[in-house]
C-alpha cells in the first residue's frame, strides 16, 4: 500500500489501523469507520523511525485504502491534516471531510 518505491516503507492494515514495522519498532496509523467514513484518529512514529517519510507513507495507505473502499476521509489526527494539505493530489482521490473534528 502507500509509495511505489522499492525503498518504500512497507505498510499493512490490521485491527483499526496502519502499521510499518523496522527493526523491531512499529509505527501506526490508528483509524475508526464511522458513518462519516475513515476516520484518521492518530499517527504515532517512534523517533528512531522519523524523517524517513514513515508517516506520510501510513497516511498515503490510509488515502488509498480510502479510495478503494469508496470511504470519505476524515482527519482528526493533525498529521494526516496537514499531510493531505501538502499532497493536494493524493487528497483528491477521495473525499475530505476538512470540517469533522475529533469529538471528546
Amino acid at each position: 500500500m502507500g509509495d511505489e518505491r522499492p525503498d518504500a516503507p512497507v505498510v499493512v492494515r490490521e485491527d483499526g489501523r496502519f502499521v510499518v514495522r523496522q527493526h523491531g519498532t512499529e509505527a501506526e496509523l490508528v483509524y475508526e469507520i464511522t458513518d462519516e467514513g475513515l476516520v484518521l484518529v492518530h499517527t504515532g512514529v517512534p523517533e528512531s523511525m522519523g524523517g524517513h517519510g514513515i508517516g506520510g507513507a501510513l497516511v498515503g495507505a490510509a488515502v488509498a485504502w480510502a479510495a478503494t473502499q469508496g470511504l470519505p476521509v476524515v482527519p482528526w489526527c493533525p498529521f494526516a491534516r496537514a499531510w493531505l494539505h501538502d499532497h493536494p493530489a493524493q487528497a483528491a482521490t477521495v473525499t475530505v471531510d476538512w470540517r469533522s473534528r475529533p469529538r471528546r
